[in-house]
């Protein structure tokens, strides 16, 4: 992707500001040390700011000249509570935490807009508000954002965020119009049966044999329930249970994950979680406590904005990929239900350079490159729309 001399000149900024961010990395609503050094940069240039959104959360203000709308521009703040396994001048200094899912990418490619606006005031016609968000990774900062009435007081009616992403090839956007991730839920399952001898099953409740027609009765809800064309994935991650090789277990737990496009089906499969739990009850005469959690709707990206997206990069030069839909989860969708919103992947894999570890794992990186890549990108939209 060319980059404009503009963007060329702060690149190597970019890079320090991404580094530092790395060393720091914080979880969701502890991002203290995240927060201060995002105020240090925005007082050195002079922005207006609003802090303590969540506590940790900011969001910058650029008013217009002719001010006939307002957009924003989001960036998730928030790290993963894993142990970085790369050997790096500027690995984690946290231990036990790490910036595995490239949100200290995008706070710098953000920060970098808040420069570029900077230095093009003048230019600048309608407002641009900056979102600095906490706690993407968990519980979720979009929705109380939302609820705390932060976008309206800045009439904000339009939002873009996007997604440093190693599926994609370093430097290629990624995008498609409607659902493009999926909404998501969590459970927990507790089985509690009755311990016995192990070589006397018939006095006892086995939870462990609960648990398996659970699990795998699960997997049918999604073969035998849902229509074949609708994706739909329910994944058992954690099982425990038991004390010894002797002893019927009397409790097991499982819990797991929920991801589908569409909230009929989301729905169904909670429907039918609750229908098999009963059926085992009965058939094991067990008891089965079963607490599911709504996490964050479908990203669902407006099919104006996107096509207008699109045009803005194709003006430049620049090929936007359509993507097929992706079972990954992204609390932006919030803001994508109460206002018109976009959000895009930026490719980072690169196998010459080494850059090819999936997100949330302990090797991830990229090369700094793609955060000139990703300002250009937002910069590109702004001219395309005589913004800037």
């Amino acid at each position: 992707m060319e980059l404009s001399t503009e963007i060329k000149e702060i690149l190597e900024e970019l890079k320090n500001i991404r580094r530092d961010l790395h060393k720091i990395p914080e979880l969701g609503l502890e991002e203290y040390k995240t927060s201060q050094y995002i105020k240090e940069y925005l007082q050195q240039l002079n922005i207006k700011y609003e802090e303590n959104v969540l506590e940790t959360g900011i969001i910058a203000y650029f008013e217009g000249r002719e001010p006939k709308k307002t957009y924003c521009f989001r960036a998730d703040i928030d790290a993963l509570g894993m142990q970085e396994q790369n050997q790096l001048e500027y690995q984690s200094v946290h231990v036990g935490k790490m910036h595995a899912c490239g949100h200290d990418g995008h706070i710098a490619i953000v920060l970098g807009l808040a420069k570029l606006l900077t230095k093009n005031k003048d230019k600048l016609k309608d407002n641009i508000v900056l979102l600095f968000q906490p706690a993407e990774e968990g519980p979720g900062g979009a929705l109380p954002i939302l609820e705390g009435g932060f976008l309206k007081k800045y009439g904000v009616e339009e939002i873009y965020g996007l997604h440093l992403f190693p599926g994609l090839q370093e430097g290629q956007i990624g995008l498609r119009p409607g659902a493009m991730m999926s909404q998501n839920g969590e459970f927990d399952i507790l089985i509690k049966g009755q311990s016995a001898h192990g070589a006397m099953p018939h006095v006892g409740i086995d939870s462990v044999v609960v648990a398996s027609e659970m699990a795998l009765g699960m997997q049918s809800i999604v073969s035998r329930s849902i229509n074949p064309i609708e994706p739909a994935v329910i994944t058992i991650g954690r099982v425990e249970a038991g004390e010894k090789r002797n002893i019927i277990a009397e409790e097991a737990v499982l819990e797991g994950t929920i991801r589908t496009f569409n909230q009929e089906t989301y729905d169904l499969i909670k429907k039918r979680m609750m229908d098999f739990k009963k059926g085992l009850e009965v058939n094991y005469q067990c008891k089965i406590d079963i607490v599911i959690r709504d996490m964050y709707p479908a990203v669902y990206n407006d099919s104006h904005l996107t096509e207008i997206f699109i045009e803005a990069q194709k003006k430049c030069g620049i090929d936007v990929e359509i993507i097929d839909p992706i079972m990954l989860a992204e609390d932006f969708s919030f803001y994508q239900r109460e206002i018109p919103g976009l959000f895009f992947f930026l490719g980072t894999k690169n196998k010459e350079k080494g850059f090819t570890y999936p997100l949330h794992n302990g090797k991830f990186n990229f090369d700094e490159k793609v955060l000139g890549d990703g300002l250009q990108i937002f910069v590109n939209l702004l001219k395309h729309r005589d913004i800037l």
